[in-house]
């Protein structure tokens, strides 16, 4: 048995080159062989996102704060709220971040697979992040 005691970890802010906006990320935990599963908890401040990425072994979301939005690529703009679960399967192009005028906060759940856990591309424009 493992326990990551609440706060042991240190808080860090998401970089530019993969996020737009205020994004803090809180590890919570990373298991080891065999299984290589990590669980951060994503804070998004309004406005704030993901550029696109995808998954090698694909991405789990738990809303636990906020309102927030995730798109896939060639999909509609979804809305999500705490309790909400979100799974994009392993290659699936897409984002996830807040609504312009409130914060969200999701618990992120993916197993890295050569030691990458995603394959990111370009930031997500103004215009796909409002639905345009």
């Amino acid at each position: 048995m493992e326990i990551w005691r609440c706060g042991s970890q240190q808080s860090s802010k998401a970089g530019t080159e993969n996020f737009t906006g205020s994004v803090r990320v809180d590890p919570l935990f990373a298991t080891g062989n065999p299984v290589r599963i990590r669980g951060n908890l994503i804070t998004f401040e309004p406005g704030a996102r993901t550029a696109w990425h995808s998954h090698p072994i694909g991405q789990t979301l738990i809303v636990t704060a906020g309102c927030g939005l995730v798109q896939r690529w060639g999909g509609p703009l979804e809305e999500i709220r705490p309790g909400d679960v979100v799974w994009f399967p392993a290659g699936e192009k897409h984002w996830h971040g807040a609504r312009p005028t409130t914060a969200m906060s999701h618990i992120s759940i993916a197993e890295p697979m050569d030691g990458k856990s995603a394959d990111w591309y370009e930031h997500v424009s103004d215009e796909q992040y409002l639905g345009r």
